[in-house]
């Protein structure tokens, strides 16, 4: 098994879409080290996580962060250490336009 240390996903979301940060590949499992939502915009925006494991439907017992609060200009960042099997996938969601997600981690194939 090869052990790759990488950005697993960025992504900036559209207004209030759910929008997929990453999906661990088929034959693969992942640990994802840390994730940071910048807020780039003029005003305070919330923000959600998810994860959907083996891609399932929408649910409420997926969040991991839901309606967290980031002020104008500001970050936030958690160390996760969350542990993720094939087809697992992370959903992000903004109030608002200007909010960055960034997802680090280590895939093991």
């Amino acid at each position: 098994m090869a052990d790759i240390i990488k950005v697993l996903g960025q992504v900036d979301p559209a207004a209030t879409t759910t929008t997929t940060l990453y999906t661990v590949p088929n034959l693969a499992q992942t640990t994802c080290s840390s994730l940071v939502a910048c807020n780039r915009s003029g005003g305070a925006v919330t923000f959600r996580v998810s994860i959907h494991v083996n891609d399932a439907a929408a649910d409420d017992k997926q969040f991991i962060y839901y309606d967290k609060s980031v002020a104008t200009g500001d970050s936030f960042t958690a160390v996760l250490g969350l542990t993720l099997g094939q087809n697992d996938v992370i959903k992000v969601y903004a109030s608002a336009t200007g909010m960055s997600f960034n997802l680090f981690g280590v895939e093991t194939s």
